[in-house]
């Protein structure tokens, strides 16, 4: 089992008193006092002692959480990362706090496959996966955009989607066209898009004009590999943080990897240099 770096450190600020203050927490990393309660209640932060006149006692590794929490939010996004933090902090679990991690990636990687796929949908080559061999009811329709029912809905009344009706039942019915849409649509929305936005970039394309579509997609591609970045980086910052704390050891496999990273045995390749590259 791998050492905690903090167990000394943090005997010896109990002893001395020496800790971090709440008020030194807060302002480095600029919140409140009662954020910073928030976030140890949370477990955001791990959690904290209490001296005999109450307050609580908080040491280097509340410093160090802090600081990765604040890069696990910006990659991982708010609830991510409070998930991520709050399952090593209150239930010990590492394992599942990676394994947060690993569906926070493939949600990147998913809507990367629905940004191409829509691309590739208005030069019109839709791969197999996304076609549909007859109309859908609207809770197929919303589980293959990637919506909920109440949205697809609420589209219609803007004008964003105009459904067929089942002459039997009367119920919606979306084709490959309308589902195209709406999973459009659904990108649109992540990416920030206001619903006249929105609108605007679909009267485009239902004109024969998919310059506006084509161009909407290629950013959100982009952006999608920024957040890749941030979330990549976000990761690898939860590794550092566990590793420091001795908690690789709880994570099948990853506590030799750990043990391996300070040995030198395994290194990760400058950046400026992957694929033989410099800058």
């Amino acid at each position: 089992m791998r050492r905690n770096q903090y167990t000394m450190a943090a005997r010896a600020e109990k002893a001395s008193n020496a800790g971090p203050r709440i008020t030194d927490l807060a302002r480095a990393a600029g919140l409140s006092v009662q954020q910073i309660r928030n976030y140890v209640t949370l477990g955001v932060l791990p959690p904290a002692d209490r001296a005999p006149n109450g307050y609580r006692i908080f040491t280097a590794r509340h410093g160090d959480a802090l600081a990765t929490a604040r890069v696990l939010i910006g990659g991982h996004g708010w609830q991510t990362a409070v998930a991520i933090l709050s399952t090593v902090h209150h239930d010990g679990d590492p394992a599942g706090a990676l394994a947060h991690v690993d569906r926070s990636h493939a949600e990147l990687d998913r809507e990367r496959v629905h940004v191409r796929s829509m691309l590739r949908a208005l030069d019109g080559d839709l791969p197999e996966r996304f076609r549909v061999d007859r109309p859908l009811h609207i809770a197929d329709a919303a589980a293959a955009a990637g919506a909920r029912p109440s949205a697809l809905r609420l589209w219609e009344r803007r004008g964003l989607l105009a459904p067929a009706r089942d002459r039997a039942t009367g119920y919606r019915t979306y084709d490959q066209t309308q589902l195209t849409r709406a999973r459009l649509i659904v990108l649109l929305r992540r990416a920030g898009y206001p619903v006249a936005a929105v609108g605007e970039v679909i009267a485009a394309m239902v004109a024969g004009d998919p310059a506006r579509t084509r161009t909407a997609l290629t950013f959100r591609l982009r952006e999608l590999g920024e957040a890749s970045i941030r979330r990549t980086r976000a990761t690898a910052a939860l590794f550092m943080y566990l590793e420091r704390a001795g908690l690789l050891a709880g994570v099948p496999d990853l506590g030799e990897v750990g043990g391996q990273v300070d040995q030198g045995q395994v290194g990760v390749e400058p950046l400026h240099q992957v694929g033989g590259q410099r800058a």
